[in-house]
């Protein structure tokens, strides 16, 4: 499975966001507004506004729902997805600025961060559920960690957000463990 490189760049800044916050209660890493932009810029998003202490409150609060939609039934992903591109005031338009090839844009120019950020966000998640189904939205299968990831595998089995350290801890841990019963 493959995205086309505007929906994988809505994909992956929802789950960086959400996966913004740890698992530890003093985890959070959306620490202030260059944070916030600085994650932006990360995936070369075509938001350039400024970001307020009060925008920052805002994403805080959409990450915790986009959370909700990698854990939640269907119908309530559905629901909560739903709403994310109500309130944004989502309205899909096609632009090639910048010498970029023709893509879509979910708000208008000049639209605030919070809904630009969350018809974003939304709308790449919702895409992947549209065409790929549910069961691509996952959490990490890890004890000790809750970050979500889109599994991009042939068979859709990715259990982990990363076979290099949660899936290598847990792999240790059960070794660990059968040596210990042995």
């Amino acid at each position: 499975m493959e995205f086309t490189s505007y929906k994988d760049c809505n994909v992956q800044i929802a789950v960086a966001l959400v996966n913004s916050h740890g698992v530890a209660p003093d985890a959070e890493r959306l620490t202030g507004p260059k944070v916030l932009k600085d994650l932006l810029d990360g995936f070369r998003s075509s938001y350039d506004g400024p970001i307020t202490d009060a925008d920052l409150a805002d994403i805080r609060a959409l990450r915790e729902r986009l959370r909700e939609v990698f854990s939640a039934e269907p119908e309530r992903a559905t629901e909560i997805l739903n709403t994310l591109l109500h309130e944004s005031g989502a309205q899909p338009f096609l632009t090639n600025h910048g010498g970029e090839p023709w893509h879509l844009h979910f708000v208008p120019q000049g639209a605030s961060l919070k809904d630009w950020l969350t018809a974003y966000t939304a709308m790449g998640l919702a895409t992947v559920i549209a065409e790929e189904g549910f069961d691509r939205l996952k959490s990490c299968a890890s004890d000790t960690c809750n970050d979500v990831f889109v599994d991009q595998s042939k068979n859709r089995s990715r259990r982990f957000c990363s076979a290099e350290v949660c899936g290598n801890r847990s792999s240790v841990a059960a070794y660990r463990q059968r040596q210990k019963q042995a």
